[in-house]
């Protein structure tokens, strides 16, 4: 096996290892938040959409003894992810399935207890000259009203849906969530400091059981530039070295 360079080592977290740097997304604050925050009380099937490198399903792979499944389009993501599994402690619970989330919601017959994603979130943002990148931050391969079509069909009964999204846009998901009878039951708006405005939300949807909606806010970092203590509670279990 050959030495990894510098730009290609692992990102290490407390259970397991992974590659990132072929995929779509790499390792970043978004997924790891997300997993970490998501309820995975009670759900024995996991679905995790784009899932790039494989971040988000192996972290649910450690969370719980769920069966995990990811869904990736992207070839390369595709080709590190299924890597990352297949060197996981949790190989038996994850499998990978290689085809947009459209036509895997069409075709299957699975039912999942909780579908989690960080998925494309701009809309009319200008694009990159990249299209693996662009596959990854727009909408065009996986648009909103897709998503939550697919993930309405998919749910079990008495089932979840987390996913993160950039503030502004999470208003516009929240309306086409509904359209599709998934209802906001709980949010986190994430701050990077305190004087600062949310700039994202993880947000999490329960299918046919409108209800109130739980608020929380979520600091990244002090004004000084060190992480808060509660993002240090949130992600201790995860990240091997973390203080405030």
């Amino acid at each position: 096996m050959k030495e990894e360079s510098d730009k290609q080592k692992p990102f290490h977290f407390k259970q397991f290892s992974l590659f990132h740097h072929q995929s779509t997304m790499k390792v970043g604050t978004d997924a790891v938040l997300l997993s970490a925050w998501a309820d995975v009380n009670n759900a024995d099937s996991i679905l995790d959409v784009g899932t790039g490198s494989g971040i988000i399903a192996m972290m649910m792979a450690a969370r719980s003894k769920a069966g995990v499944d990811a869904v990736e389009i992207d070839p390369a993501s595709c080709h590190e992810a299924e890597e990352n599994f297949a060197r996981s402690p949790f190989n038996n619970r994850l499998k990978l399935f290689r085809q947009d989330f459209t036509t895997f919601a069409s075709k299957t017959n699975l039912r999942y207890d909780l579908i989690i994603s960080n998925p494309p979130f701009f809309i009319n943002d200008m694009k990159s000259e990249n299209l693996q990148k662009n596959n990854a931050r727009h909408t065009d391969t996986l648009s909103y009203k897709d998503l939550c079509q697919g993930t309405a069909h998919l749910l079990s009964s008495n089932s979840r849906f987390c996913v993160v999204l950039p503030y502004t846009e999470s208003k516009y998901f929240i309306d086409i969530a509904l359209q599709n009878n998934l209802f906001l039951a709980k949010k986190m708006l994430i701050f990077p400091k305190p004087c600062s405005r949310p700039n994202r939300v993880n947000m999490e949807f329960v299918k046919n059981k409108p209800g109130n909606t739980e608020e929380e806010k979520f600091i990244i970092r002090n004004e000084n530039g060190n992480f808060t203590q509660q993002y240090v509670d949130l992600l201790s279990n995860y990240y091997i070295s973390i203080k405030p």
